[in-house]
């Protein structure tokens, strides 16, 4: 066995850990190699690209792209809050700050870069922050906790992700930017125009053209900013996000080539002017070009990782990086490709803006109107993957260039799968190419999921998933393989169709259906789902005989099962408000069934702990007190979180209590594909959190904003802008199409937001069917939901009304026995599920 060589690595950001990968994946018998990483933080690697989830929700644990156990099993020797100090490249060692010493054979440094502060006077006061690591979010949040106003000095990408983390704690938030728009890098002037547009419409607050001269004690705040033209912004925080400078001191110290404006220099190889020291990532210059997104420094990593183990026989190189890029930021779609400003020689370009949906395109061409040169898009980003195609593959543009991002120009042009070179970039964060796909569909990889496992693609950034299916949808189909949609092996049909034939031929139970146009006698699939379409079309109680057996557990007792088989007991408080006597019953009921109580983030009570054969004791209570259920056990309208609005709140613009209990009462009782959660905020401070909702609605001055397939969960996402400052009338009308248009087109149990995600067309093309009526079918949407509203029932009264139904609700079939496992102990002055160990000394 070969002895191996001494890798140090040195930083373990996205780049150096996605080096590791890269290099341990290469580590063979024959040329192995002894890796060791020098952190300078104390935890390994983590996604910098999603840092501000943070602020919603997610832990350190959460954004980790690795673990100390998974190093430990690859073998990789790993040192954390080691920052080197030093670099003696002729003994080939580095030092820490430790003063720990190691020695390599090839060194990479993965050192990053470090958040630029402008030298304006009184920078270094406290609460004066920057947005890069988690230490430095922790320290920001601590900040906020004392603080009222924030600051961003910066308005460049990570500016306005500053700005939003600011948002999201709470913070009147400010945006400071030195140019005269927001990211002056990505967009052009009209781009940056409707962007800050749209981020103030979001209560940002977009001070550009402002030089900030000096940091001073504030009068009603704890600091003012003094501009140049004699303003002054005053503040609590102040985050600067004005830019980053690579991180070369190590480099300059040992006397490696940096570049006059910062960088180490590299070749194609990634190599620095020592031949056995790489730099990869923001702290590398290549062509005097420092690259800041995160997918170039993979590419790179990509490189020295099979040039250290193949040496001059490794064909990867580093030749530079596409630098567009596809992003939401505080909800605002924005997209920049190529030559985005127009700057190359006889370039032409076209212009699309619609002011009243805040859409702004702009297209790039050559001279010739042949080829795209650079493009961009704020508000709707659904071209960007066909524009991003024909840009980086050369492909020749349509006879009419404009059709490519124009809404009206007849049929727009579109650019399949099939048409793109195998050397197309599909996933340009993991450098997978459309021809990497069908390599693994050749060995054997058929399905989305397969290919993703096989080539990584999709794992990043994930902004290439619709493409990526594309493609592998249709190199299946080339082959001849059948891309099947059925939702079953006893139907032959997706949930659409199933929708479509139930709605057209007026079936309304699942015996006709199968019948007609399925086989066999149905599974667990096939009947919930049928089950959810006939409640969404026709809205009849759902425990009639006929539809009975379609049900899951949570819908046959209406009721959500616990753990310990025991059942919750959730009544609706459309809003989130409640009368003291209501409070009161409930209150008596939780006493004297003794159920455990909760208030849950929805604005609701639950009540935890009831047996099968107390549900209808409990409901009956709850109906004659005027309560009626929540429908927290099924796929439907969970509940419309509000805030007190105008009425109550000094900041209100309407009256969102109002609101939010109308739209509740509207839509309770709706079936779905999946859950459905809305929310009222009265102005742009959002306490009620409508941004993370599948409908969200926020005041305005004018009317209400309404955003639309945004959740939290397991993978949040932030809803998306759809329509601004509409009357109330206008905005029911536009929920009532929405939810139906979901309801119809939707595959069995997608949430909203994986819905949008996966439309062709995205926000745009549900705009164009929703606003525009470009399938005309408005009125027939409209009438669909107008069916449902009208038949609402509240089905735990129509089940205590009906002896039939009520007939299930027993712990046993043929016994009014008791479940002798179910057990409780006290904590906390309330019951909770006995625990194993606890039943035995009950026993």
């Amino acid at each position: 066995m070969s002895t191996p060589k001494k890798i140090v690595v040195v930083g373990n950001g996205m780049v150096g850990h996605h080096f590791v990968e890269q290099l341990n994946s290469l580590n063979s018998e024959a040329q192995p190699v002894e890796i060791t990483v020098l952190s300078g933080e104390n935890r390994l690697a983590y996604d910098r690209v999603h840092l501000s989830e943070y602020f919603a929700g997610k832990t350190a644990d959460d954004l980790a792209m690795t673990s100390e156990n998974i190093y430990r099993h690859w073998g990789i020797n790993f040192h954390l809050g080691a920052k080197v100090t030093q670099i003696d490249s002729h003994k080939q060692t580095v030092t820490t700050v430790s003063g720990d010493i190691y020695s390599y054979d090839k060194l990479v440094l993965a050192t990053g870069s470090y958040p630029f502060v402008p030298p304006i006077p009184g920078k270094n006061k406290e609460h004066c922050l920057v947005y890069r690591t988690i230490d430095d979010l922790d320290a920001i949040s601590a900040s906020a906790k004392v603080s009222k106003v924030g600051v961003v000095i910066g308005g460049g990408l990570l500016g306005l992700e500053a700005a939003n983390a600011l948002k999201q704690l709470g913070l009147e938030t400010h945006v400071v930017e030195f140019a005269s728009q927001l990211m002056a890098v990505q967009v052009d002037a009209g781009g940056g125009k409707l962007l800050k547009e749209k981020i103030e419409e979001l209560g940002v607050h977009v001070h550009t053209s402002k030089a900030t001269q000096e940091i001073q004690a504030g009068k009603e705040r704890r600091y003012q900013l003094y501009f140049s033209d004699g303003d002054v912004l005053e503040t609590d925080l102040i985050l600067f996000s004005a830019g980053i400078r690579p991180y070369d001191t190590l480099a300059r110290e040992c006397a490696l080539e940096v570049g006059e404006r910062g960088g180490i220099v590299i070749n194609n190889q990634c190599q620095t002017s020592d031949k056995n020291i790489y730099a990869i990532g923001e702290c590398a210059l290549w062509n005097n070009f420092i690259f800041g997104l995160v997918a170039p420094g993979y590419t790179m990593a990509r490189v020295v990782a099979n040039h250290i183990v193949l040496g001059d026989e490794s064909d990867e190189y580093f030749t530079g990086a596409d630098m567009s890029t596809k992003l939401k930021l505080m909800g605002v779609d924005v997209g920049s490709i190529g030559d985005a400003h127009g700057r190359t020689p006889g370039a032409l370009t076209y212009t699309y803006e619609n002011q009243p949906l805040g859409v702004y395109k702009k297209m790039v061409v050559s001279a010739d109107k042949s080829r795209l040169l650079g493009a961009v898009l704020i508000g709707d980003t659904s071209d960007y993957d066909s524009l991003s195609q024909y840009m980086l593959n050369d492909i020749e543009l349509p006879k009419s260039p404009e059709s490519l991002i124009l809404p009206s120009s007849g049929e727009k042009p579109r650019l399949g799968a099939d048409v793109l070179p195998a050397s197309a970039s599909i996933c340009s964060c993991l450098n997978v190419t459309k021809g990497d796909i069908i390599s693994a569909i050749d060995t054997g990889a058929t399905n989305i999921t397969s290919v993703k496992s096989c080539t990584k693609a999709a794992s990043g950034c994930g902004g290439c998933a619709n493409l990526l299916k594309n493609v592998v949808d249709s190199e299946l189909a080339a082959r001849g393989v059948e891309i099947k949609t059925d939702i079953c092996e006893h139907f032959a049909y997706s949930r659409q169709a199933l929708f479509d034939i139930i709605k057209v031929q007026g079936i309304k139970s699942f015996s006709d259906l199968l019948a007609e146009y399925g086989k066999g006698k149905g599974c667990e699939i096939c009947k919930p789902t049928v089950g959810s379409i006939l409640a969404s079309v026709w809205n009849e109680y759902v425990l009639n005989p006929q539809h009975v057996a379609l049900q899951d557990t949570n819908d046959t007792y209406l009721a959500n099962m616990q753990k310990d088989g025991t059942y919750s007991v959730v009544p609706r408080i459309p809003g989130g408000e409640i009368t003291a006597d209501k409070l009161i019953v409930i209150g008596q009921v939780a006493k004297q069934f003794g159920l455990y109580t909760k208030i849950t983030g929805g604005q609701r009570i639950d009540l935890f702990g009831a047996r099968v054969d107390q549900l209808p004791l409990i409901w009956q209570q709850l109906i004659d007190a005027g309560l009626e259920t929540g429908h927290a056990y099924g796929k439907s309208l969970r509940t419309v979180k509000s805030c007190v609005g105008s009425t109550w709140c000094r900041y209100g613009q309407q009256d969102s209590v109002t609101m939010a209990i109308n739209l509740e009462n509207r839509y309770k009782g709706l079936r779905a594909p999946h859950k459905i959660k809305f929310a009222v905020s009265g102005c742009t401070r959002e306490c009620a959190e409508a941004q993370s909702k599948d409908i969200g609605v926020i005041a305005t001055e004018k009317g209400w904003n309404l955003y639309v397939c945004g959740n939290g969960g397991m993978k949040p996402r932030h809803a998306d802008l759809f329509a601004t400052d509409l009357d109330s009338v206008t905005l029911v009308k536009y929920i009532d199409r929405i939810l139906m248009f979901y309801i119809k087109t939707a595959d069995r149990l997608q949430r909203t937001s994986v819905w949008l995600e996966n439309m062709e067309g995205g926000l745009g093309y549900l705009k164009k069917v929703v606003i525009d009526d470009e399938l005309l079918v408005a009125d027939e949407l409209e009438a669909q939901m107008a069916r449902v509203v009208n038949t609402y029932q509240c089905e735990w009264k129509t089940t205590l009304e009906n002896p039939e139904s009520l007939k299930r609700f027993r712990q046993f079939v043929n016994s009014d026995k008791q479940d002798v496992n179910i057990q409780f102990v006290e904590e906390r002055g309330q019951i909770r599920p006995a625990k194993l160990e606890e039943k035995r000394e009950l026993a």
